[in-house]
């Protein structure tokens, strides 16, 4: 390929639009699994609607530590996106919606099951405006069965689908994550996932669907571990017992000198044995995936072994060996590891420091970088865009409707 010729094809790459340009999401769910998936979205190219009431809106406004008019909360999972205030319960305010949707590509909502259908926009009175939407309903246990109307939380949701009973250590309580399980497998990552399947689908076929996203589901469908040892034996190990709860001396975590932490993961034979010669402890190699009272006394060896020096020290020691040992780190300091700023893991919008999208995608395009929107701030111009003059927008203002 001659030089001119590259340079031709990297000013074709430059110009390559956002992949979900062009797509239209109408995003109704409000704190954090419907509004991180449309985050998701909108990194990716497409144009997302914020819909909210003209009341409070999206609790995650005020949620938390403030950063400005909003929390730190809603700026981290609302950025790239548009907000229109809009009462769904006005007959005006529901027919905007309705034109709206006439539009749209993707509707997200996040009620429990019959809401949306007493508002008059349940899925198939929406898919008789627009045939080809594709219709996201997000909830804890799904639109149909004896929870559907039960509430909940992340909690709940990995409570019920055998998730929680086994996080935490051997004797003691389950043991609350940190990363809402439910929320984000199920209400965030399974909920792309799906409207990405169906938008394939619809784009192809110009029929749409519902997509019924369960957070419960997504969390059950994921516990493969547990799911095997049910099938092998009848029932789950105990909690702490398993192969990667800390079942085997070789996969755990490991408290250091100055009450830091090192995760050891050496579940291959070829990485144990590199671990042991670190450690110079060459007669351990041969317990390498030992169960019960031998786990147990090769675990409180290894043990001593780490609280004998600092983190800082192990890392030094651990790092040029590749075995899977590595540190526990504070968010603070992951923010700031070399491989997650190397990534690009980071980003600042309007002063905020956020997560980047995780969607690394090849032939770079300028994707969008605008912060999370005030409440209502596009109302005027999506407005306009369906043909309403400003006396119009005014009349709407007055009567509440926006």
């Amino acid at each position: 390929m001659t030089s001119a010729s590259m340079s031709d094809r990297g000013a074709r790459m430059s110009e390559r639009k956002a992949p979900l340009h062009g797509v239209r999401v109408l995003d109704l769910t409000r704190l954090l699994p419907g509004p991180l998936a449309t985050q998701h979205l909108a990194d990716q190219g497409a144009e997302v609607i914020k819909v909210e009431d003209t009341g409070a809106g999206d609790y995650a406004r005020s949620m938390g530590a403030m950063a400005g008019e909003s929390s730190y909360f809603y700026q981290i999972v609302n950025r790239n996106k548009k907000s229109l205030r809009l009462d769904l319960k006005n007959p005006r305010g529901h027919e905007i919606l309705m034109r709206l949707i006439e539009g749209a590509d993707i509707l997200f909502e996040g009620f429990r099951p019959g809401v949306m259908e007493k508002l008059g926009l349940g899925y198939s009175a929406v898919a008789a405006r627009n045939p080809r939407l594709v219709y996201c309903s997000i909830s804890g246990y799904g639109q149909t069965g004896p929870y559907a109307l039960r509430a909940g939380h992340d909690i709940n949701y990995i409570g019920y689908a055998g998730v929680l009973d086994q996080i935490g250590v051997a004797g003691g309580a389950p043991a609350i994550p940190n990363l809402q399980i439910g929320d984000l497998l199920g209400g965030t990552m399974s909920a792309v996932a799906g409207v990405m399947m169906a938008l394939f689908d619809a784009q192809r076929s110009g029929q749409g669907r519902q997509v019924d996203i369960s957070m419960t589901d997504a969390a059950l469908a994921h516990a493969i571990f547990p799911m095997v040892e049910v099938l092998a034996h009848g029932n789950v190990q105990p909690r702490g017992e398993d192969l990667l709860t800390g079942g085997v001396p070789c996969y755990g975590v490991y408290e250091t000198a100055d009450g830091r932490y090192m995760a050891v993961g050496a579940l291959e034979e070829k990485f144990w044995h590199l671990v042991c010669d670190t450690l110079e402890r060459p007669e351990l190699k041969p317990h390498h995936l030992v169960r019960g009272e031998q786990a147990a006394v090769v675990r409180a060896e290894l043990a001593a072994l780490f609280r004998s020096r600092t983190q800082a020290d192990w890392v030094a020691i651990f790092d040029p060996v590749d075995c899977c040992v590595s540190p526990v780190l504070r968010l603070e300091e992951s923010l700031l590891d070399p491989h997650i700023v190397a990534r690009g893991m980071l980003v600042e919008v309007d002063g905020v420091r956020q997560f980047a999208s995780p969607i690394h995608l090849s032939d770079k395009y300028s994707g969008p970088n605008t912060a999370a929107p005030a409440s209502g701030a596009d109302t005027d111009a999506l407005l306009a865009e369906l043909g309403f003059d400003q006396a119009g927008i005014e009349s709407l203002r007055r009567d509440g409707v926006v």
